[in-house]
């Protein structure tokens, strides 16, 4: 089996994940739409190739995309390294986003909602102004 994995700010498709359900939409890792996700190159890739009874560890927010080459079996296993309460209590696995990022997200969504009101032109104002404030509260300068 080969596994790639990716641990990169630069990967849409990570963000795809915790926004839109379970799947990335970078569909293919190998030639990826790089008008649509142009921050795709800059993202480092490792690479190694499983055998049977092998274990790979792979941390939480990393990438993955595997290419089995025969059959085989995958279990994926979630390990709660938050404090317990970050994690929604019927949460068993720790496999949801944490409680704080979810309700955040909610209220992402309805502050765009609430941006729908106004013409175009200030809607885009606005929403490269929360963009802006976003990435000078929330982004880690060191983060690579």
């Amino acid at each position: 089996m080969l596994c790639y994995c990716w641990k990169s700010r630069n990967l849409y498709s990570l963000l795809l994940n915790t926004f839109l359900g379970t799947k990335s939409e970078v569909l293919d890792v190998d030639n990826p739409d790089l008008e649509k996700y142009p921050l795709f190159v800059k993202a480092k890739r490792y690479q190694c190739f499983l055998e049977a009874g092998d274990v790979l560890f792979i941390p939480a927010l990393w990438f993955h995309n595997v290419i089995s080459e025969e059959f085989g079996v995958a279990l994926n296993v979630f390990w709660k390294h938050l404090p317990a309460e970050c994690y929604d209590k019927s949460d068993t696995y720790g496999n949801k986003d944490p409680t704080a990022a979810s309700r955040a997200i909610q209220i992402l969504d309805r502050a765009l909602k609430t941006l729908e009101e106004l013409p175009e032109e200030y809607r885009d104002f606005y929403a490269r102004r929360m963009v802006l404030r976003i990435q000078e509260k929330a982004y880690r300068d060191d983060y690579s």
